[in-house]
């Protein structure tokens, strides 16, 4: 590497830290106020650095736009593998990976259980929006009136007992949601499965997909599948991080209100 690119790039990674005075940088760098200058003026030239009123000098728009093209050339899916296969080894449970695309959760990945029992679920294969834990996630972070429009337009097909079969119910519930950061699927989609989900984010903040896990209740019960909680919260934070997002305000958990059996 040469000396120069070498050198421009110590400033960056300086200057990603806090914004510094010319004397600063050429007394970190160890060199002569004008080589300083050098470079600092090139790298201003091309928006990768810029200075204030106050000669103070910090990173430009144009490390920015290439941060965030960084950032969305990073599939979501190869991003989250290594995380998912983490969870699945050490839960031993099924795990998915879906996004919303084009009016539909849509399973993108898929980590089948240790155990001989399998999940209805397939890489590929839209989740039901009104009784899948993703499904569930992935429309409680669309805009309000979008969510009214899918409520509206959903035929509610009554898998089990515990299927949400009415808008108003739906919509009150992507409202918890929204809420305390997580989904439930309490046997609303098979009748032996409990799930929970919760959602990936972007570096904007956005949510991008949704991470589930799903034990049949032979294996855990109800109350024992939302212990485990915290672990999927714990993968989603990494996979978003990941992607460039930072650290997301305290979730609540199920300890910190009274879940309500049959209404998920």
């Amino acid at each position: 590497m040469s000396q120069s690119l070498s050198r421009a790039l110590t400033i960056l990674g300086l200057l990603g830290a806090e914004g510094r005075s010319l004397d600063q940088l050429a007394t970190e760098l160890g060199v002569h106020k004008t080589t300083v200058l050098r470079l600092l003026r090139t790298m201003e030239a091309d928006r990768f650095v810029r200075h204030d009123s106050d000669h103070r000098y910090m990173l430009g728009s144009r490390f920015f736009e290439l941060a965030n093209h960084a950032l969305e050339q990073r599939d979501v899916r190869t991003v989250a593998r290594p995380h998912l296969a983490a969870l699945n080894a050490s839960t031993g449970q099924t795990i998915h990976l879906a996004t919303f695309e084009g009016g539909e959760a849509v399973y993108i990945d898929k980590f089948d259980a240790k155990q001989s029992v399998r999940m209805y679920s397939r890489v590929g294969r839209p989740a039901a929006l009104h009784c899948t834990a993703v499904g569930k996630v992935l429309v409680s972070a669309r805009p309000r009136a979008e969510q009214i429009e899918i409520a509206e337009g959903l035929t509610y097909t009554p898998f089990t007992d515990n299927t949400i079969d009415t808008a108003d119910r739906y919509l009150a519930e992507l409202e918890l949601v929204a809420q305390q950061g997580y989904a439930e699927d309490h046997e609303e989609h098979e009748s032996f499965v409990n799930c929970v989900g919760v959602p990936v984010r972007n570096g904007a903040g956005d949510t991008v997909a949704a991470v589930s896990m799903s034990v049949p209740d032979m294996l855990l019960d109800h109350a024992q599948v939302l212990a485990t909680l915290p672990d999927v919260l714990a993968t989603a934070a990494a996979i978003s991080a990941d992607l460039g997002w930072g650290p997301a305000p305290e979730t609540s958990t199920p300890e910190d209100k009274t879940i309500v059996k049959g209404n998920r």
